[in-house]
């Protein structure tokens, strides 16, 4: 399996963690290269919360998109919240595929 690899970027809300975690191990070891966010806001990290942070952060996942070869979105429960929703019409502007968690909610 050595030679090319995908790229991914993960979306979706910050509050499934756990979800997050196991979405990049799992596509990690199925031989893709897996970018994910770097604070988990509704997780506990409050930094994310200083002025100004969430809409750096939200400007650097989109160039995390920009890198990928696909998104990759963590839609437990069918939940898509606002910047996960424009993280996806961000994705398929860009030409950039878009795979879900939970398939049911496309």
């Amino acid at each position: 399996m050595v030679g090319s690899y995908k790229v991914i970027t993960l979306c979706g809300s910050t509050r499934f963690k756990d979800e997050f975690m196991e979405a990049q191990k799992r596509l990690t070891l199925e031989g893709n290269i897996v970018i994910s966010v770097g604070l988990f806001g509704h997780s506990g990290d409050n930094e994310v919360w200083t002025e100004g942070t969430k809409e750096m952060l939200d400007d650097m996942h989109k160039r995390k998109i920009d890198m990928a070869d696909e998104i990759y979105v963590i839609n437990v429960g069918g939940y898509i919240g606002s910047s996960t929703r424009s993280e996806i019409e961000y994705a398929l502007s860009t030409g950039k595929a878009v795979h879900y968690l939970e398939e049911s909610t496309q």
